[in-house]
């Protein structure tokens, strides 16, 4: 007796904790097998580009943290040097000291998030504690430092909006020291776990062919045997002067963009130590910067925008108004490159912003990975590509 099985259509999503935010998955299933995916996004659009047409330059940073809200120190960043670039603001080198450190810092919170989130797509519950205890240390920093923990608006165009407070960077450096034993704490029950190597190893393949296509970046793309990183070529801030390798991995599969991100981790442990040790002016002994803006909006007001030693000269943010231009910058994030385009008519308020960010393209290659899968791996799959909604969205 021969039995047919029928193909059979059904939604993962749009409410699913597994989709990282509100995602549709319109899976075609044969049996247990997937024929098709068709991810439909949409969701959480909130016109983070339209808005910034109606809103100065100042006004927008706040929602630049939105983009992706697990990586707000990078978004700030992209944003910050387009604009620096239009109106040719030199950043004191220190203050890029500053951003590189808070950069990597929100690197490795990043990742320790999907380590955390990863693993329990998978069924496992106890690695979300372990590293929701780390990243819990680091986010309690950033707090210290920007009054925030996930939102944190603390660059600015020209360099960022106040030193380290006192001892902060004994902090951190303390913490970067306990880091790689903690990180081994994770890999002790994870990385030779046979239920996890089985649920990981050889699925959900990414070719260096099909990555590339699909425009896949950062980590994804490393974990696939291309050695590329913007921090090292082209380069820019001030990565040039540290010491750190790029990490690669071979297969492409859920495995090695699991290890490719415990690698990027400890690479940015590095860069932070580095950092703090070569720290133009040294650690700060005190909290020297004073905040003011009266709001009157004058052109001369002594009081209006942002008064700090880390920027070259004061830049009034109340009417700062950059030449005409246009600029794109480039940011290596903690999913992949992060890029900003900026158009500006000389006027308060952006005449056009323009996101690209690499959630999109982690998104558009799952059907790839997916095809010929068991439909028990769809979430292992999709865990490992890192995907932030918001930011697919904007």
């Amino acid at each position: 007796m021969q039995t047919e099985t029928k193909q059979m259509r059904i939604n993962v999503g749009p409410q699913h904790p597994s989709t990282h935010g509100v995602l549709r998955l319109l899976v075609d299933l044969e049996g247990e097998v997937i024929k098709n995916i068709e991810p439909i996004i949409g969701y959480l659009h909130r016109g983070m580009e339209k808005l910034a047409e109606s809103r100065t330059y100042y006004q927008y940073l706040p929602m630049v943290d939105r983009v992706d809200y697990l990586s707000s120190f990078f978004n700030l960043a992209s944003f910050c040097y387009a604009v620096e670039s239009i109106a040719e603001i030199k950043v004191p080198k220190r203050a890029e000291y500053i951003r590189v450190i808070t950069m990597e810092l929100n690197r490795i919170s990043s990742h320790l998030l999907w380590l955390g989130t990863f693993l329990l797509d998978l069924g496992a519950t106890s690695p979300l504690f372990y590293t929701f205890r780390d990243r819990e240390k680091l986010l309690s920093l950033f707090e210290e430092l920007a009054g925030a923990r996930l939102l944190y608006n603390f660059y600015c165009f020209g360099g960022v909006k106040q030193d380290f407070p006192p001892y902060w960077l004994n902090k951190v450096k303390k913490l970067c020291e306990e880091l790689p034993d903690l990180f081994n704490e994770y890999e002790a029950i994870i990385t030779k776990n046979p239920i996890f190597m089985e649920r990981t190893k050889d699925v959900g393949i990414l070719t260096k062919e099909v990555a590339l296509d699909y425009g896949i970046t950062g980590p994804n793309l490393r974990a696939s045997g291309v050695e590329t990183d913007l921090r090292k070529e082209p380069g820019y801030s001030v990565y040039n002067e540290f010491n750190f390798d790029v990490c690669t991995r071979e297969n492409g599969d859920c495995y090695d963009r699991y290890l490719i991100r415990l690698d990027e981790m400890r690479q940015s442990i590095d860069i932070v130590l580095q950092a703090i040790e070569k720290l133009p002016g040294g650690p700060p002994d005190k909290l020297f910067v004073k905040r003011t803006n009266c709001g009157c909006g004058e052109e001369n007001c002594k009081y209006c925008g942002v008064d700090t030693l880390l920027t070259e000269k004061k830049v009034n943010l109340v009417n700062f108004k950059p030449p005409k231009g246009e600029a794109t910058s480039l940011i290596e994030a903690p999913r992949g490159i992060t890029s900003c385009y900026v158009v500006s008519d000389g006027s308060k308020n952006p005449y056009r912003v323009r996101w690209r960010t690499p959630s999109f393209s982690n998104v558009q290659v799952l059907p790839e990975l997916a095809k010929g899968s068991l439909y028990s791996d769809l979430m292992a799959i999709f865990g490992s590509l890192d995907v932030v909604l918001p930011e697919v969205d904007r």
